[in-house]
């Protein structure tokens, strides 16, 4: 996309503080607790993720039936060795069938330009890359491993996880593996918003550390209309009594747009339309 289409988008960006605004405890902007769905009349069987897990099926269903591709802005901060790194604001394309994506980095300014590529099936499983910045003019275009210690530089998860289907897949899996055990609270919250769009946000808690439990606490936020998950925050048990949680790792997928029509050629590394090496 040309140099004006990205200016075009600062709008859009600028409205990124919601972000930072959503990143405490608990949804700022939520109302009380509410009950999960059919969780009244089932609470005295159910495990209390079950419900959440069947509202992330939803998610999964609702993608498989009626989302062919999209792209969004993805708002990212990870925990990579025990440091929270910045916040990474990137442009994304994603195609369901054959899984594609295309990311340009936006900011910081350290990484903006930085560009990947991805489709299964295609140049032998491996991403096409380049560097942003003062480093993009020297360095060339590689094809990496998805996995390779390059790839996965200051990654939690490689290029092959994006995406709003694979964070719903995610949230069925972790949920499955915690339901195995107790310790959990979970707890729904009507009228969140995620950069103005209403959201029904899901806080699960595991008070005490356990060896089976990858967190804290997670929130996770469903798009009302949409009925996908758009944020994931997940967070690390304090280092000290009394002092508050660590983020791990936080996900938001902003401006979602469905159904573009996307063709191979917006995952082809040689349509210079979307690819400046």
């Amino acid at each position: 996309m040309r140099l004006a289409n990205w200016l075009k988008r600062l709008a859009d960006w600028r409205n990124l503080a919601v972000v930072a605004a959503c990143s405490a405890v608990l949804p700022a902007t939520a109302d009380e607790p509410i009950p999960g769905p059919n969780t009244q009349q089932a609470a005295a069987h159910e495990h209390p993720l079950v419900p959440a897990m069947r509202m992330a099926k939803v998610g999964l269903e609702q993608i498989d039936q009626n989302i062919q591709d999209y792209s969004c802005t993805l708002v990212k901060r990870e925990q990579i060795d025990g440091q929270l790194g910045e916040h990474e604001y990137i442009f994304v394309k994603v195609r369901h069938e054959p899984f594609s994506v295309y990311m340009y980095f936006l900011a910081p300014r350290g990484i903006k330009g930085r560009e990947c590529i991805y489709v299964a099936g295609r140049n032998n499983g491996k991403l096409v890359a380049h560097e942003g910045g003062a480093r993009g003019k020297l360095l060339p275009t590689v094809n990496l491993e998805p996995t390779s210690m390059l790839a996965m530089r200051n990654q939690r998860y490689p290029i092959t996880e994006v995406g709003v289907r694979n964070l719903a897949a995610r949230l069925v899996e972790v949920g499955e593996a915690d339901s195995k055990f107790g310790e959990c609270e979970v707890k729904f919250f009507k009228d969140a918003k995620i950069n103005g769009r209403s959201c029904t946000s899901l806080q699960v808690v595991h008070p005490v550390r356990r060896e089976n439990f990858r967190f804290h606490i997670a929130q996770i936020f469903i798009d009302d209309e949409l009925q996908v998950p758009v944020r994931h925050v997940a967070y690390d048990w304090p280092a000290q009594p009394g002092e508050a949680p660590e983020i791990i790792e936080e996900y938001t997928y902003l401006n979602l747009k469905l159904n573009n029509g996307f063709t191979a050629r917006d995952f082809d590394s040689e349509n210079p339309e979307i690819f400046r090496p």
